[in-house]
Order: structure tokens, then C-alpha cells, then sequence
């Protein structure tokens, strides 16, 4: 049980980001690796908080934040900001759920992703370079990204997957347990208990939110989710979450 549980943590790590794990796990378990999702994002928001801080002793704020940023999508290979400039392509594209699939599955970047990932990552810096204090813009990114995690683990469990054929979210695409979509709220949650009450839940709110407000619109469209929008959900829950928190004077 434990030997299952640790390969699907590396699973996930190996799926979600570029970190290898060790050679003694096989990180194979992708069916079982969801609940692992925020888990791994914790990991990758405490890698940012890190270049974050010892960035600020040496450059102002903004350069500080900017590399932080950088790390984040140097660490996860840009996986999910891939899938959101794909789902802003076929969503801004297609009109009919042959063509939003046929163009999401497109390698090349169209203009909708282009301009997709340019507010999305300007949006990011400006809501982080918001908060001044070193303890908490440690604690927002961690718990930012851990939360924004856990909204595409829900739309695993409440939406189909909607392609016929394999893609990079099939593995991962079966629903979970009712035990382990709780161990994916506890990890997806609990890195938020280090921000002040208030800010916590508000941003957990939109977080969630603007995550089933995503899952609604994609089953109304596609009937169902694709890999790119797990992808394009995280990066609108992470947004989303820092939203909530900055709105209650959370500096």
C-alpha cells in the first residue's frame, strides 16, 4: 500500500513536472496519481517562493518575481501554459466541438494562445508583485499553486474525457474514490492554513470557482475535458486564487 502510494506521488512528479524521481520507484502508477496533483504543486510553488526570496536579496521586487515565474515554468516544462494557449485556440476557433478538438490538437501556437498566455503571465506578475511581505508571497505562491491544482482534479472526477483516441490526459482521465478525491482536497487545501483566514477562504473561492465555472463551459462546448483544459484550468485557478487573496488587503 505504501510502495503504491509513493510511485504514484512520482508519478505525478514525473507527469507534471521535469523533476526525476528515484531510480527505486518506477512512477508508473499514472492511473493513481491524481490525489497527488496539488501535492506536486506545492512542490513546484515552494521552488518559486525559494528563487523568489533569494532573488529579492540581490534585485528589486519585480526582477525577483519574474524569475520566480521563470523557475516555475522551467521546472514544470511550461505543461500547463502549453495547454492553455491549445484550449485558447480551439475554443477562440472552433465552433463546433470537431473543430475546437481538431485545432486544440495542433502543435502550432495561433493567435488566441499567443495573446491567451501574454495576459495570463502578466496578470500572474502583477497580482504577485502586489504582495510586498517575504513570508507571505512565500505562502500565496505555495498555496496558489497547490489549489490551483486541485480544480483539475475535479473536473477529472465530474466531467468525461472527451476524445475517443489517447492523449496526454488519458491516463489520469478514470475517476477516483471518494478517499482519494479527499486526499486530494487535504493537500490541495491545506497549504492555504498559512494564510491569514480571510484571504485563505476568499481565494479558495475563486480558486474552486473559477474552476467549476471552466468545467461547466468546457462540458457545454466539448462535452467533456482534454489535457489542455486541465492545463488551461490550472493557470486560471492560479490567477483565480491570487485574486481572492489580494482583494482582502493581503500584502
Amino acid at each position: 500500500m505504501i510502495a503504491r502510494e509513493i510511485d504514484s506521488f512520482f508519478a505525478a512528479l514525473r507527469f507534471l513536472t521535469r523533476l526525476p524521481g528515484p531510480r527505486w520507484t518506477g512512477g508508473e502508477r499514472l492511473d493513481l496519481s491524481a490525489p497527488y496533483f496539488p501535492l506536486v504543486g506545492a512542490l513546484v510553488g515552494a521552488i518559486g517562493a525559494a528563487v523568489a526570496l533569494f532573488a529579492a536579496r540581490f534585485w528589486p521586487h519585480p526582477v525577483a518575481i519574474a524569475l520566480s515565474m521563470g523557475a516555475t515554468v522551467l521546472v514544470t516544462g511550461a505543461f500547463h501554459e502549453d495547454g492553455l494557449s491549445d484550449a485558447a485556440d480551439g475554443f477562440g476557433g472552433g465552433w463546433t466541438r470537431e473543430d475546437i478538438l481538431r485545432i486544440m490538437k495542433d502543435s502550432r501556437v495561433g493567435s488566441f494562445g499567443v495573446v491567451a498566455l501574454v495576459l495570463v503571465l502578466l496578470t500572474k506578475f502583477a497580482l504577485l508583485e502586489s504582495v510586498a511581505a517575504p513570508g507571505r508571497l512565500a505562502a500565496l505562491m505555495i498555496a496558489g499553486h497547490a489549489a490551483s491544482r486541485l480544480a483539475p482534479v475535479a473536473l477529472i472526477q465530474a466531467l468525461d474525457y472527451a476524445r475517443d483516441e489517447a492523449g496526454k490526459a488519458r491516463p489520469v482521465a478514470g475517476r477516483m474514490t471518494r478517499g482519494r478525491l479527499a486526499l486530494a482536497a487535504l493537500f490541495g487545501c491545506a497549504p492555504s492554513l498559512a494564510l491569514p483566514l480571510g484571504p485563505a477562504l476568499t481565494a479558495l473561492a475563486f480558486c474552486l470557482g473559477s474552476g467549476a465555472l471552466a468545467g461547466r463551459f468546457f462540458h457545454r462546448r466539448i462535452g467533456g475535458y482534454t489535457g489542455d483544459c486541465l492545463g488551461a484550468t490550472q493557470q486560471i485557478s492560479e490567477i483565480a486564487f491570487y485574486l481572492g487573496a489580494t482583494c482582502c488587503a493581503f500584502s
